[in-house]
């Protein structure tokens, strides 16, 4: 039998626009299981990103709960809360915020170290993910914006990947892609989900 890895209770999200309360997500009870590929889908507007942003912790439920992984995320500060991410969530945005001033290598080497200080054990892990993803050392070994939007947003995923987060969290990871890239990046999270990797998308 699966593990549950992500859990919510009566989740609820409310914003206020001028001065309507606007339920975005409305008692919501969700469970997501270890090796699961999730796709959340829905219109513009639907409120797929602040479901996801909640689920990771990235923004706090207006009432409800969140259980990742057996801890309630939902009653943690800000500071816990980020060491919690830090450690158990990896992240692909549609814009991939990769560090224009630093090799794509070092962008993934930059968060590694942000969980453990061996950096060779880190480049040694790196370099397999690099090749998981089908890119070799001289695109790795280049600035962002060398490479093209594909290439760029597999190293995206390999840098979610670096500290071996249990859920990959990614937010229309192809939609500044064209079809091409895109249809390359959803393989890619595919063989990653494949080798046990739990995709929330």
């Amino acid at each position: 039998m699966k593990k549950t890895i992500l859990k919510t209770n009566k989740l609820t999200k409310t914003f206020s626009t001028g001065g309507v309360q606007q339920h975005v997500i409305k008692n919501l009870d969700l469970e997501i299981y270890e090796g699961d590929f999730t796709v959340i889908m829905g219109a513009s507007g639907a409120g797929k990103s602040t479901l996801l942003y909640t689920l990771s912790g990235m923004d706090a439920p207006s009432l409800g709960h969140v259980d990742f992984m057996g801890t309630d995320i939902s009653k943690l500060n800000s500071d816990k809360m980020a060491l919690f991410r830090r450690k158990h969530c990896g992240f692909v945005f549609q814009q991939m915020y990769l560090l224009d001033n630093m090799s794509i290598m070092d962008n993934v080497l930059a968060c590694g170290l942000l969980v453990s200080k061996d950096k060779k054990a880190i480049a040694s892990h790196a370099r397999k993910l690099f090749a998981d993803v089908n890119l070799t050392e001289d695109i790795y070994k280049k600035f962002p914006t060398q490479v093209s939007g594909g290439e760029a947003q597999r190293a995206a995923i390999v840098r979610a990947l670096i500290n071996k987060p249990p859920v990959v969290f990614a937010d229309e990871p192809t939609g500044a892609l064209n079809s091409a890239s895109g249809t390359a990046v959803l393989d890619t999270l595919t063989k990653v989900n494949k080798n046990g990797q739990s995709i929330v998308m």
